[in-house]
């Protein structure tokens, strides 16, 4: 065995390199959280979309799928878009392309499907074999003037293509149809905005970029689902525009009908993103575990009209009490989180509703110079070809001696670019196109390479009158172009109004009624608002126990009745208090130690006219040597409490008044009634009226 140590660590070979995994794998999980990011998760705040939508709309709009064109296979422009832009999978690239096609997903679809693509009650859509598709005529607005150099183009994943970096939207499409996306430690979700709003807001900020929130929230007061429902308050839209996160509340669109002597609901809208028939299935389960009851039937008579979902009660249930009780224990009120996360200019960032206008504006302030500079290059390009055929008709009998001259093409152009022509009435345009290197000089122009094949390419039937004062004519207008682009980049007061035109135009082609209701109520319900107003019997014992009935089930007896039995009691206990209230009522507790508790009446132990009850004990947080002394419901007219007084007496014959009202608002923990010496206690309190005599007995 041999005594040398082996290396610590095998040796390298050549050329390699020791790396720490720690590092490598940072490096590498940081590279693919930012992939994920950037390609795949978010969208861009300019467009509103996420590559993959881009690449669909892009690839269709290439492929010539346009709206007024017949419909594609869903097949094909999914190979297309695989195939040339979106190396991922051919699933992922066609449920992409379905809810772009979805009414109930999109506020404004920018695919035009024919066939199944899904519905509200989760099914799926056919096989992209099946179905066919082409793009929707507002998507014209999101690929308009992308051949003017209005965006950046890109290489595709196998650098043999070029595509959009972004799309030159004309509305904000962010705002308009949402996004959601989950990336690597981090999520968005954004909701859809009617779009007229949007691109109103958006005016409202090119007019006055120092527009307050607070206008801005009256020209958008809220999101606007494809879906319609009820948002309840104006909370969670105030915290999600203003700082890109919040809760919105959204409650379905109900009402309650009466057929004959029993009341049914009917749901015509639901929250965005809820499954119709997953719903129906919980409130089926809610049935069978009696967690709600009173409906009888539930019926689906939704149609291509509209969805109508039709519950039905039994003979004694109210209608609003099951809708509450549907409302807490189901989705037919959910709250959408809003979570605004964009990439703007390739950073993750969070924005409120001013913020996405600004961005959007910018960006259509940036298409719109670089279109414009686009538009006056070829402008230029034209008018200088047009320039030179305009000198050459001036000169025509030179020109045509001067060509017939030349014994081949190459010397007619040499000698037209050679020499000096009276520039004559084309100075002007001339001018007007400003081409440094092909300015007039002393009234005399020479013509460049591009003006001199021009003219050798002119064919003779140019030269008759007619033509002659066509190509006069397009000089004109050409002119006339020339000088609206240099207006438009050299003033920005002319640059706005495009950008006002421009969206005043797409909103004419958008515009639609707001969908989702706004509602000043809250959605937050109270327990209250989930059972039925009820008249209960409320029974009291000397040793604390207390319960209470509905006083259906003490029914009238006739004469020579033997009665019923109204409590089940103990050895030496008995019934100290009887009294009817009804379930909503607020009933007082006050203690042997000056405090008071409230209770309503349906949190009281609902028990058969034969049980004990349940101790008083159990239900409010009292001491073991604290007892409850008295036990006074609240007047149901409200107004008595405003001029009703109680009466506090104890045992050291200490007495005196308060108002009713000072115990309306009552916490969980209790209030102090009255403050006691020591070794004294509290007796009674009886409620009483200004005229009221009081009789104290020992």
């Amino acid at each position: 065995m041999s005594d040398q140590n082996p290396p610590s660590s095998p040796p390298f070979r050549s050329g390699e390199e020791n790396i720490s995994i720690t590092d490598e794998l940072k490096k590498s999980y940081l590279d693919y959280a930012m992939s994920v990011i950037v390609s795949r998760a978010l969208p861009d705040v300019r467009d509103g979309l996420k590559p993959v939508h881009r690449r669909i709309l892009y690839a269709m709009m290439e492929g010539g799928y346009d709206w007024s064109k017949p419909y594609r296979k869903s097949a094909r422009i999914v190979g297309d878009v695989m195939g040339n832009y979106h190396p991922h999978g051919d699933s992922a690239i066609y449920d992409s392309l379905v809810r772009m096609a979805q009414d109930f997903s999109m506020r404004v679809p920018l695919v035009d499907g024919q066939g199944n693509f899904g519905s509200v009650d989760g099914d799926p859509a056919a096989a992209m074999r099946y179905t066919e598709s082409r793009l929707q005529k507002v998507a014209e607005s999101l690929l308009r003037d992308i051949d003017r150099d209005t965006v950046d183009f890109i290489p595709n994943y196998d650098e043999t293509q070029l595509e959009p970096s972004v799309l030159p939207a004309e509305y904000p499409n962010l705002l308009v149809n949402g996004a959601g996306g989950i990336a690597v430690g981090m999520a968005t979700n954004i909701p859809p905005h009617n779009p007229s709003e949007v691109i109103d807001a958006c005016m409202a900020y090119i007019q006055n970029p120092d527009i307050t929130f607070e206008e801005l929230l009256e020209i958008v007061p809220g999101p606007d689902f494809p879906t319609g429902g009820i948002i309840m308050g104006r909370s969670g839209i105030r915290s999600a525009f203003e700082t890109g996160k919040g809760s919105i509340p959204i409650r379905s669109k109900t009402e309650i009908e009466t057929a004959g002597n029993r009341d049914r609901i009917v749901i015509h809208e639901l929250p965005y993103q809820v499954n119709k028939a997953q719903l129906l299935e919980r409130i089926g389960e809610l049935v069978r575990d009696k967690i709600v009851e009173g409906i009888s039937d539930i019926r689906d008579e939704s149609d291509r009209k509209g969805m109508r979902v039709v519950i039905d009660m039994k003979r004694d249930a109210q209608g609003d009490v099951v809708l509450n009780q549907l409302f807490r224990h189901t989705r037919m009120q959910t709250s959408f989180a809003v979570n605004l996360l964009v990439l703007d200019q390739g950073t993750p960032k969070q924005m409120g509703l001013k913020q996405v206008i600004e961005a959007f504006c910018q960006f259509r302030e940036t298409v719109i110079t670089r279109r414009t500079r686009h538009l006056l290059t070829k402008a230029r390009d034209r008018a200088h070809i047009l320039a030179g055929l305009m000198v050459a008709l001036a000169s025509i009998d030179e020109v045509i001696a001067l060509i017939r001259r030349a014994p081949d093409a190459e010397s007619a152009r040499h000698e037209l670019t050679n020499r000096d022509w009276p520039a004559a009435e084309v100075e002007a345009f001339i001018n007007l196109i400003d081409d440094p290197g092909h300015a007039v000089t002393d009234g005399k122009y020479r013509l460049s390479e591009t003006q001199a094949r021009a003219i050798l390419e002119l064919r003779l039937q140019r030269l008759t009158g007619m033509e002659r004062d066509k190509l006069a004519e397009e000089t004109g207008e050409l002119a006339e172009k020339i000088k609206e682009y240099l207006s438009i980049l050299s003033s920005r007061e002319h640059l706005v109004r495009i950008m006002l035109e421009e969206l005043s135009a797409t909103k004419a082609t958008m515009e639609n009624p707001r969908r989702t209701e706004i509602s000043d109520q809250l959605g937050d319900q109270d327990d209250e608002d989930l059972i039925p107003v009820e008249d209960m019997v409320v029974t009291v014992s000397h040793r604390g126990y207390i319960k209470r009935v509905p006083l259906s089930d003490y029914r009238a007896q006739r004469r020579g009745g033997k009665g019923r039995s109204g409590m089940k009691t103990r050895d030496e206990d008995f019934v100290t208090r009887v009294f009817v209230a009804n379930t909503h009522t607020p009933i007082l507790f006050f203690t042997s130690t000056g405090l008071v508790y409230q209770l309503k009446c349906y949190r009281l132990p609902l028990s058969a006219p034969q049980a004990q009850g349940k101790a008083m004990v159990n239900l409010l947080p009292i001491t073991p040597d604290e007892t409850i002394q008295t036990v006074m419901p609240m007047p149901e007219d409200k107004e008595q409490w405003d001029i009703m007084n109680v009466v506090f007496s104890t045992a050291k014959g200490n007495i005196r008044r308060n108002m009713l009202s000072d115990f309306t608002n009552i916490k969980r923990n209790g209030k102090i009634a009255m403050k006691l010496a020591d070794n004294d206690r509290l007796i009674s309190v009886m409620p009483c009226h200004d005229d009221a005599e009081i009789l104290i007995a020992t």
